[in-house]
């Protein structure tokens, strides 16, 4: 099937990413939805229920040793560090309200899942964990590239500030963790706020490592998963187990690893592999990251991401890496080659589609088929896409794409004949994308984009 789109179509699905970022209101967009009424209350995640790891203990054994042996930057680690118990954590700086239910709610989950005994303490008391909160512009002044990040051995920016050019910042060193600063913008959305916590403060727990190859965690920069996974507790809790050690080396978790998952996940034991993932390349790894990053050309971030796609090939990966490539290429090549990036997106959604492990971003690949669909004047289709999808997204509560997927629902059921209930959907969108892309300016922008993609809008 191909689908004749138009360039709304294309600027608005290529500004879309894994994290399915806040759209950038305009004068236009803002008209277009003037007549909206007030937005309604912001809809909030009630509670999360985890999967339980779905691979093997042996190929999470090896994940572990990869996640906590080595850095993002490929540099090894001589030993496993991490806090004794019991460990304190406050925030500083202006706290958005959002910031205490969802950090209370992720407490919650690190004592119940991951067994670590890990407490709230006052904005004045000392604390393990140093969370301060500052406007992005200034965070991103010194780090760039950065949406929040986690240092070592300092308790403030101002002592960031003044050692980041020295070792004090240096995990090497580390074996017994004792203070670490987290620092998260407060002006950007609730989501993005809540999703900095999640990632940073399990980093500041545990691994220090990303991993490209692991379908099923927030370690891993594709960025799909924005909150803590069940395979990611578990990682936490043999961090914490008794029988580990902060200073241990390699050999040493290695020989005790086994054993911890066999009691810790007795599932994984009877779960067989046909074969271990290769390692990621560090030449797919620069291509990903050429593709995908800031500062470079598109026709030169295209052909990066036609490259990630050759090299996975390739090398026989047949899972979420070769997915990513070619989802990846299917985003970029939305104003260049329509036919191109939707048979990208299908190709990657039928790669996601064969384990429910990959649930998640066969979801976000669902959007855009869905937007497609919409654009091309088959309602129905796009109907059917969303409705088979949005459990997924409201179960791995990103609030920003099932708002994007709400909206595409309600076009659709207004294409449809279907008023009234695209009036309630639309309704139900809104809640959610006040949670998800933040002030109602991005609201509102992020409407007017998904009801110009209608064939009834005048624009497609």
């Amino acid at each position: 099937m191909r689908f004749m789109i138009a360039v709304g179509i294309a600027a608005f699905l290529a500004a879309c990413t894994p994290q399915t970022s806040a759209p950038t209101a305009t004068p236009e967009t803002t008209r277009a939805t003037a007549a909206l009424p007030d937005l309604p209350a912001m809809r909030r995640f009630s509670s999360t229920t985890a999967t339980a790891p779905q691979r093997p203990n042996s190929e999470i054994a090896a994940d572990f040793i990869d996640l906590a042996f080595q850095m993002e930057s490929g540099r090894r680690l001589l030993f496993l560090s991490r806090f004794n118990t019991p460990i304190t954590l406050r925030v500083t700086g202006p706290v958005p309200a959002s910031v205490g239910p969802d950090l209370s709610a992720l407490l919650s989950r690190f004592r119940r899942e991951a067994g670590i005994d890990i407490t709230r303490v006052s904005a004045s008391a000392e604390a393990n964990i140093n969370i301060e909160m500052l406007p992005q512009a200034e965070l991103q002044r010194l780090v760039p590239q950065a949406a929040c990040f986690v240092v070592p051995r300092v308790t403030s920016w101002n002592e960031y500030k003044r050692e980041r050019r020295s070792a004090t910042l240096d995990w090497i060193t580390l074996r017994t963790r004792e203070k670490v600063a987290i620092f998260i913008p407060n002006d950007t959305s609730p989501q993005e706020i809540r999703d900095c916590l999640h990632e940073e403060i399990a980093q500041a727990l545990g691994p220090l490592n990303d991993l490209y190859r692991l379908p099923d965690s927030v370690f891993n920069d594709d960025n799909f998963h924005t909150v803590l996974t069940g395979f990611d507790m578990l990682i936490l809790r043999a961090f914490y187990d008794p029988a580990l050690a902060p200073g241990m080396t390699r050999s040493e978790v290695e020989a005790r690893l086994p054993g911890i998952l066999a009691r810790l996940n007795p599932a994984g034991q009877r779960r067989t592999v046909d074969a271990a993932p290769r390692a990621t390349t560090r030449d797919w790894i620069d291509q990903i990251e050429t593709a995908l990053g800031p500062g470079t050309g598109h026709s030169r971030r295209i052909r990066s991401a036609k490259s990630a796609v050759n090299i996975a090939q390739a090398n026989g990966w047949g899972d979420n890496r070769l997915g990513f490539s070619l989802f990846a290429l299917g985003r970029l090549e939305l104003g260049e080659d329509a036919d191109l990036a939707f048979q990208a997106f299908v190709d990657a959604g039928n790669i996601y589609a064969q384990s429910s492990v990959t649930e998640i971003q066969e979801a976000h690949v669902a959007m855009h088929l869905a937007a497609f669909a919409l654009s091309a004047g088959q309602a129905d289709l796009a109907l059917r896409v969303v409705n088979a999808h949005q459990g997924t997204v409201t179960r791995a509560q990103n609030a920003a794409l099932l708002a994007t997927l709400l909206m595409i629902k309600a076009e659709a059921l207004d294409d449809l004949g279907r008023a009234s209930e695209a009036q309630s959907v639309r309704l139900d969108s809104l809640g959610w994308a006040r949670y998800g892309f933040g002030t109602e300016l991005q609201v509102r922008g992020r409407l007017a984009e998904i009801a110009a993609l209608s064939p009834g809008s005048g624009n497609s």
